[in-house]
């Protein structure tokens, strides 16, 4: 069985493949024809990615691929339509990275909340200004609204409720077990966005999401209020977000993902968004510790490992893959 990986992966899944009886190639830093190319070449069964971008040219390139594997929880980056069409599935691997997007969620609370990062850039400077940094108005009792309750909003509230927060959430679906553990409660998102002392996202990239905050939702938070967003690059109106900073109507924002974002073989960051005083920003690392990374690996191993033995295809987002291709699948499978 031919697998490709074609984004840096944990040498311990690298050897769970092997020990699945894989032929693994890693094919590092191609975008595009590059590695429509390299899949025509290596005529892999399995694809295993985590940001490159899987268009149907790259999975047109592949006569025997019959599986692509995102290697984390997010899928916006493969064609999802154009696979299924092929009778190709795509199997993510939710949950595995919640905690970790949790964890800088709330570092990057206390972050802007604290100035860290200013003050940490004053002292480099040699610059002390203890009067200017002791204005904190602290987080137990503050309002933290979290946009999706979905696996990395419910670690960032049961984090949050340790800070004693008020916390209040909106989601599509109601969740009344969650609200009974967390505490924690279902509203609008307008009376989210009015109430809350901090925002955070957390909401799969997709049409519904595109620009869920934009200037109209900015211009409803209060001027004291912070917003975060470590879910998806377009979920913010970048524009609108830098307006609001710049404007003064809003006291912070923290960014981990951007609407265009380098290439990962890039060490350039054109974005005129980075530069703005009060905005906090990442490298699009928050599903990238090594427990993170290490349970995403074992969990790509384990799609393979149910692919190989029976078939079945663990975490598939397109479970209608055309039915006519599911003998063929069944029959690789089992080669």
């Amino acid at each position: 069985m031919k697998l490709l990986i074609a984004d840096k992966f944990e040498q311990q899944g690298i050897r769970g493949f092997e020990h699945c009886g894989c032929d693994v190639e890693v094919k590092l830093g191609l975008q595009g024809a590059k590695l429509a190319e390299a899949v025509l070449a290596s005529d892999p069964e399995i694809l295993v990615v985590r940001s490159t971008k899987i268009t149907d040219e790259i999975l047109n390139a592949g006569p025997r691929l019959r599986l692509v594997i995102r290697a984390g929880s997010g899928f916006d980056t493969i064609d999802v339509p154009a696979a299924t069409q092929r009778g190709i599935r795509v199997c993510n691997c939710p949950g595995m990275n919640s905690v970790a997007v949790a964890e800088l969620t709330l570092g990057l609370i206390i972050a802007l909340d604290r100035r860290i990062v200013d003050e940490t850039d004053d002292l480099r400077r040699g610059v002390w200004n203890k009067k200017k940094y002791a204005a904190a108005r602290g987080l137990k009792g503050r309002t933290l609204g979290i946009i999706g309750l979905g696996r990395i909003g419910v670690e960032v509230a049961r984090r949050a409720a340790a800070f004693e927060m008020n916390l209040l959430y909106h989601d599509v679906a109601a969740q009344p077990k969650l609200e009974k553990e967390l505490g924690i409660r279902r509203v609008t998102l307008e009376e989210l966005l009015r109430t809350s002392d901090f925002v955070t996202l957390h909401v799969p990239g997709c049409a519904d999401t595109t620009h869920l905050i934009g200037e109209k939702e900015l211009r409803w938070m209060k001027s004291t209020a912070f917003i975060l967003n470590c879910s998806r690059g377009g979920v913010v109106d970048e524009p609108a977000l830098a307006d609001a900073l710049q404007g003064g109507r809003l006291a912070g924002a923290a960014l981990d993902v951007y609407e265009v974002e380098p290439a990962a073989t890039s060490d350039r960051f054109a974005d005129p968004i980075g530069a703005i005083p009060n905005l906090y920003g990442t490298h699009h690392v928050g599903a990238s510790t090594e427990q993170a990374q290490l349970a995403v690996a074992e969990e790509a191993v384990q799609i393979v490992q149910r692919y190989l033995e029976s078939g079945e295809f663990l975490h598939c987002v397109n479970p209608q893959a055309s039915k006519k291709s599911e003998t063929k699948q069944l029959t690789g499978a089992q080669a």
